[in-house]
This record gives C-alpha cells, structure tokens and sequence, in this order.
C-alpha cells in the first residue's frame, strides 16, 4: 500500500506523531512521511491513503497546511482515503477557562483539515484524530506516540479487510 503522511509541527510534538505513524506502517507499506513546506502536489498521486496532521494554532490547522490544502485541485483527490490528525491540548488543561470553554465550540484543526479537503473529493474515512500534548509547546502527554502507531495501524488494517 502506498501511505504519504504529511504534517506541519511548530514544537516537534505533531512531527513525533507523525514519525510514530509512518514507523508503525513503515515495516509493510511503502511510506512517505514529508513536512508540508517540503511537500508538493505530485506527492499526491497514486495514493492508497494519505494521512494528514497538524498543531491546532488559534482554534484550526497551521498556515501552512491550510495554504497547502488550498492548492490542491478540486476533485484531485477522488477515491483516495485520508485520515486526519491533530496535537491539541484538552479543554480542562487550558488557562484560563474561557479559552477552554471556547475550544469545546470552535474546535481543533481536523476540524479544519476535513473542511478543506471537501473540494479535493477526498474521502475522508474517520473523524479526526487528536492526540493530546500538556501545554502548548508540549510536551505530548504519556502513553500518545504508542496510542498513534496503534491508531494507525487500525485504521490500514480496517482499509485492507474493506478492499478485499
């Protein structure tokens, strides 16, 4: 299977997810983990599945990936399974509370992500995925790299038994 990871990070902690991920797959897939600002068009192509993550910044995804989910031609996409991820902090773990309270309303950046994918015809299989850091700059919180590749490798498995 063909998997292209893609992610932007501001403080290493959506990188390790993605890295946790692309691991996890690497022993029996064909894996390309690569940054967005690194990234180009022609890396979407001939995909079996694409994950993509960001930090939640300002209640949505990072510039960049935003800016990169723009470019992409509308319908570019179709057929091609995608699975979305974000590094967030917990309402309860915000100061203050307000903000917390905020969240719960406006979200996190999978939100975001799947709304900017809609054009592409990317078939978006789960709702978003967040994995959960500390504080802003992280660190991730105990136990979220192994509860990624296991996400991970749930979701290739359950997209394998569906193609057969």
């Amino acid at each position: 299977m063909k998997i292209l990871v893609l992610f932007d990070s501001f403080f290493g902690n959506t990188a390790k997810i993605a890295q946790a991920i692309a691991e996890e797959l690497s022993q029996h897939h064909e894996i390309t983990s690569e940054r967005v600002d690194t990234a180009n068009l022609n890396q979407l192509q001939h995909l079996d599945l694409f994950f993509i993550g960001s930090p939640t910044r300002a209640f949505s995804a990072s510039p960049n990936i935003t800016a990169f989910l723009k470019t992409i031609p509308v319908q570019s996409l179709a057929g091609v399974k995608v699975a979305v991820f974000d590094t967030r902090i917990e309402p309860e773990d915000i100061k203050p509370k307000l903000v917390g309270l905020a969240i719960k309303w406006a979200g996190y950046a999978d939100r975001k992500i799947i709304s900017l994918l809609k054009p592409s015809g990317a078939d978006v299989i789960l709702p978003g995925e967040g994995f959960l850091v500390s504080e802003s700059e992280g660190p991730l919180k105990d136990g979220e790299l192994a509860r990624a590749a296991t996400w991970a490798r749930s979701l290739v498995t359950n997209f394998a038994a569906k193609k057969d």
